[in-house]
């Protein structure tokens, strides 16, 4: 990096004193928050776990940037809000990156640039990046202090629009666009991220949602042999193939069901009486919930579907689904079921605040351990904000209004023989929330 510096230019005055700009502030980075980021990774390991799944073959006593320190810098920017690769070219002179990654801000060797970072997205063969999504359940149950009694777990699939020559990319009728349709699947209560596949722009079959359910289902047994698992999806999900597997390995579901003449028939009585007393009361909607026992002609036993019949003033709309689960059907569907739409609130903010459809590299490979940087970012933010009083508003805020308020701080970093002072500003609205969060962080306390 030269040393060179544009000339100083002056702009109108203000209150009558000439007004002269330069650009000799020191060195100066706009994201003081990643001090925070630094010390969420230290606390999740998610960085660390995700880079040692990759296997370096790289020479050791010729690497510069290790797995580690580019994973790291990458999902850091990533949170920081620059999602390309690109950004890297300039931010890998930024004082407090470096300083996130382990290197002294002035006196350490600049960050990888861009081509080292697109090297790594493109270096995993297949079962690297089969380890990677592992690494990512695993981060999720090392996550917890011990292992709780049960878990739900959402599963969906959400469009990912593609505009080049990307392998897997489908063109979707339903979307009418070429996309990918990764699967992603969530713990709503927390709000963590469990799992994601990248895969091509069609609905999964039930044999695809089977085996990656298995996968699933297997690895987290291997952390918590005795957690009861439920596992929650839309009518995608609520296959044949699905149910079996769930029948057969001890685990709940929850999933909607695709409506049909043969299960309207068995709601008919009480969905015209629903109707009726809607139109003498003059109400403008009613709802009730009915269960009973069902078997499509191919799943070969009788199941448990409830039915949700809603009388408005614009007509009858009926909502099935099909559980394992015992219980009232109307507390089943609202409360169980109906918290299934939490999940596609995590997944639009981790697409639209943290870019997770960034997948615009060529090889279906590359694109996949994209989405796994995404979501180590996802953690980190996520990390940060669990860490902050309950009483703070910023603790239930979203991840892009988490970033505007303690991550895009400005900070002057000065690098001196014994130590490193970092310099917030004065006029900082979140100093004390900062210092509180950054003492949280800390392993150890301060």
């Amino acid at each position: 990096m030269t040393d060179d510096s544009l000339l100083p230019f002056d702009l109108p005055a203000v209150a009558g004193r000439k007004l002269t700009v330069d650009f000799d502030g020191g060195r100066l980075s706009s994201d003081a928050g990643l001090l925070l980021l630094r010390e969420a990774d230290r606390r999740l390991g998610v960085c660390e776990r995700i880079a040692g799944a990759m296997r370096d073959p790289r020479d050791p006593t010729r690497v510069v940037h290790s797995d580690v320190d580019l994973m790291r810098m990458r999902a850091m920017a990533i949170a920081c809000g620059y999602e390309d690769g690109n950004d890297l070219t300039f931010l890998r002179h930024d004082p407090l990156l470096k300083m996130a990654v382990g290197r002294a801000p002035d006196s350490g060797v600049p960050l990888a640039s861009q081509a080292t970072i697109s090297r790594l997205e493109n270096a995993p063969a297949p079962r690297a990046v089969a380890r990677m999504r592992l690494a990512l359940i695993d981060q999720f149950c090392a996550s917890f202090a011990k292992p709780p009694k049960s878990i739900t777990l959402d599963i969906d699939d959400t469009v990912d629009e593609v505009h080049g020559g990307q392998q897997l990319a489908l063109w979707n009728a339903h979307y009418d666009c070429r996309c990918f349709l990764p699967i992603q699947v969530w713990h709503v209560e927390s709000g963590k991220p469990v799992a994601v596949l990248l895969r091509e722009g069609k609905t999964p079959s039930g044999e695809e949602v089977a085996r990656l359910a298995a996968r699933l289902v297997r690895r987290i047994r291997t952390h918590w042999p005795r957690t009861r698992i439920t596992l929650r999806g839309d009518g995608h999900y609520g296959r044949k193939e699905l149910m079996d597997f769930c029948e057969e390995s001890r685990v709940d579901f929850v999933c909607g069901l695709a409506g049909n003449a043969a299960l309207d028939a068995l709601c008919r009585k009480e969905a015209d009486a629903l109707c009726v007393r809607r139109a003498e009361t003059k109400a403008e909607k009613l709802r009730i919930c009915k269960s009973f026992k069902y078997a499509a002609k191919g799943w070969g036993r009788k199941r448990r579907v409830i039915a949700r019949m809603e009388a408005t003033t614009k007509g009858l709309d009926i909502r099935y689904v099909v559980t394992s689960l015992e219980g009232g059907p109307r507390y089943l569907y609202d409360v169980v079921y109906c918290q299934r739409g939490q999940a596609e609130n995590l997944i639009k903010m981790l697409k639209c605040q943290l870019a997770a459809d960034r997948t615009s590299c060529s090889s279906t490979l590359a694109n996949q351990v994209r989405l796994v940087l995404h979501t180590a970012a996802y953690w980190l933010m996520h990390g940060v904000r669990a860490a902050l009083p309950a009483e703070s508003p910023l603790s239930r805020c979203e991840l892009g209004t988490l970033r505007l308020k303690l991550i895009r701080i400005a900070a002057r970093v000065v690098e001196q023989g014994r130590r490193i002072r970092v310099h917030l500003p004065a006029s900082c609205p979140e100093q004390a929330v900062f210092r509180k969060l950054a003492v949280n962080l800390m392993p150890g306390g301060p």
